[in-house]
């Protein structure tokens, strides 16, 4: 079955969007019952997922290695689905 780019794109960002709440709801629960304290919880559910997309960020910077800061083209993507 074959996808457009646009496609895979919005599919993408539903995926992303959807761990992201999901990160959110989980940090937030987990803080709650460490610190049975729904403030902390908040704050720290919060923070977490924020940092997490940073350090992500440069995970991936360093996962591509020097020179490859942009990472796999759409048509190397395409190819890497289709192999895999």
């Amino acid at each position: 079955m074959s996808h457009s780019h646009a496609s895979c794109f919005k599919i993408t960002c539903y995926k992303t969007g959807s761990y992201a709440l999901m990160h959110f709801m989980v940090a937030i629960t987990v803080a709650y019952l460490l610190t049975q304290s729904w403030k902390a919880a908040l704050a720290i559910g919060v923070v977490e997922p924020l940092v997490q997309t940073v350090a992500f960020y440069f995970h991936d910077r360093a996962w591509n290695g020097p020179g490859k800061a942009g990472g796999a083209t759409a048509a190397e993507a395409v190819e890497l689905r289709r192999a895999g």
